[in-house]
Formats: C-alpha cells, sequence, structure tokens
C-alpha cells in the first residue's frame, strides 16, 4: 500500500520534444483560396443563385478564419509550447511564421538568458557570525516543458532556490580566516562562486533550468557585529606589521654588530653590546623619528 501511495504521489517529470508544425508562408498561400472566392462570388452575384452565393462566402470566411487562427510568431531563442486540450504535443523552436492547427494551444516560452540579482539575506557563517550575502545568477530554460509543467512558476522556483542555495553556501565556510589556512567566503571568490554554481544546477534541474554564471555582489558581516570584526581586522593587521618590522630589526641589528666586528671600527663588551642592541632597536621599531644625543665624552661615560 506504501509504495502504491508513494507511486501515484511522485512527480511525473516532463521532457521536451519537438512539435508537428507547419512555416506559415505556405499557409499564406492557402490564405488567398478564400479570399478568391469571395472576389469570385461577388464578382457572379446577378449570374447564379442566391444560396450559391451565400454558400461560396460562408465557407470562404470559415477557410479565411480556420487559416488565419493557426498562425504564430517565434522569434530567435523563443519557443511555443504545444498542447492539444491539456496534453503536451511538443515544442516547436523554430523562428519566423508558423502554423498549427488553431485548436492546438500555443505557449511562448524564452529560452534566453536571464540575469537576476538577488535580495541581500543573513546567513550564519561556518563559525556563527552573521553576514549579510547577495548573488547575481545569470540562468536560462533549458527544457521548455520541465519548466512549465514540473514547477507551478519556474520563475519565483528561481528566486526562492537562489536565496536556499545562498543559505547553504554561506553556512559552508567562514567569512574570514585570519591565519590563512581554510577556505574563506571572502578570500576565495571563485572557488566558491563555482560551487555555488554547482549547487543551484542541481536545485534548478527539476525545472529544466540551467545555470551559466553566478557570483557575489554583496558580501560582509551583519551591521551588528561589523564594527567588532573591523577592529579585529586592523590589530591583527597592526601585529603582522609589527612582526615584520621586528624582524627586519633583529636582521639590521645583527649586521650592524657582525660588520662593526668584522672591520675591528670598535671593541665592545656585553654589557655596551646590549646597549647598542637596545638604542638601535628602539631607533628601527620606533613609531616616531628618534632625536640624537651627542656624546661628548667617552662611550663609557
Amino acid at each position: 500500500m506504501t509504495d502504491i501511495r508513494g507511486a501515484a504521489s511522485a512527480l511525473r517529470q516532463s521532457s521536451e520534444r519537438g512539435a508537428h508544425t507547419m512555416s506559415g508562408y505556405g499557409m499564406l498561400l492557402i490564405l488567398l483560396l478564400p479570399i478568391a472566392g469571395v472576389a469570385a462570388a461577388v464578382g457572379q452575384i446577378d449570374r447564379v443563385a442566391d444560396w450559391v452565393i451565400v454558400l461560396t462566402l460562408f465557407l470562404s470566411c470559415t477557410l479565411f478564419l480556420f487559416v488565419i487562427a493557426g498562425f504564430y510568431l517565434l522569434q530567435p531563442n523563443q519557443a511555443a509550447v504545444v498542447l492539444l486540450f491539456g496534453d503536451y504535443r511538443g515544442t516547436d523552436r523554430t523562428t519566423g511564421l508558423r502554423w498549427t492547427w488553431p485548436w492546438m494551444l500555443k505557449k511562448k516560452v524564452s529560452v534566453r538568458a536571464n540575469n537576476i540579482i538577488s535580495e541581500r539575506i543573513k546567513v550564519n557563517d561556518l563559525r556563527g557570525n552573521p553576514i549579510e550575502m547577495a548573488a547575481q545568477v545569470v540562468w536560462r530554460v533549458t527544457d521548455t516543458a520541465q519548466a512549465l509543467f514540473d514547477v507551478d512558476d519556474y520563475k519565483a522556483f528561481v528566486n526562492v532556490q537562489i536565496e536556499a542555495a545562498v543559505r547553504t553556501i554561506g553556512s559552508r565556510y567562514p567569512y574570514d580566516d585570519f591565519e590563512h589556512q581554510e577556505i574563506t567566503l571572502r578570500g576565495n571568490h571563485d572557488q566558491v562562486g563555482n560551487e555555488l554554481r554547482t549547487e543551484l544546477i542541481a536545485r534548478l534541474t527539476v525545472a529544466g533550468i540551467t545555470v551559466d554564471e553566478c557570483g557575489f555582489t554583496h558580501l560582509a558581516y551583519a551591521q551588528e557585529i561589523a564594527g567588532a570584526m573591523l577592529r579585529r581586522q586592523q590589530a591583527q593587521a597592526v601585529v603582522a606589521a609589527r612582526q615584520t618590522l621586528v624582524e627586519g630589526a633583529v636582521g639590521m641589528v645583527e649586521m650592524a654588530l657582525d660588520q662593526l666586528s668584522a672591520k675591528n671600527v670598535v671593541e665592545l663588551d656585553d654589557e655596551r653590546r646590549a646597549a647598542m642592541v637596545s638604542n638601535l632597536m628602539v631607533v628601527l621599531c620606533g613609531e616616531r623619528d628618534t632625536q640624537p644625543v651627542v656624546n661628548a665624552g667617552s662611550l663609557y661615560q
């Protein structure tokens, strides 16, 4: 019983196929027949019986309306889904003037590329920090039957799935990694963008839609923590800058002492060497310009 109910409630997946339609230009020639019939009936109005004229006019008008009702136009990158009393009969993708039976219902579907920018949404990243995200997606319909019959409104379906995919990707990675050891949303745009595209394609396949390009148009910490995170980034930058400065200063002091010893410029004991190292480090690492002090006495005074 469960299997029967599951099979009955399963989605019937549609698949696009070609429709049997005709060129409209050939039907224009047939359209000349009722016009010629009307002209002939009018020309013989005094020579034949009235019922013959009325019948000719009736048949000519009926044929004219029958032919004219089957015409439709298709522009490049546009398709027409043909239905017969609700039954899918195929899709016509041939551009130009087309014709099919008047009782066939034609629904036009654009297969051009569509560009959409999602609304900014608040997402918690991998570390639980609230961030704001928005994405730009270029999508198009590849299967018109699935787009019309497998989802209720394929355009609204795209909007909902974009938001769901952005939330999924946003919660999968941290916004930033100050140690540069992880994949982050801010530091790996191309990789995260490709993963977002893969996620969207998987979600939109059921609607016969593919994604050509996508990426993030907005990515930032939420307002409630933006100030704290900015101060943290500034502190990290200051620490990194000071670390580089200290490493350079130590190298310069070491080079200065080695050259003084190698050239026998001055002989320093351990205490004076430590004092010189201290003075050089202050000069090299200080944030303000140093003021020199001239020693008029000896080195040990």
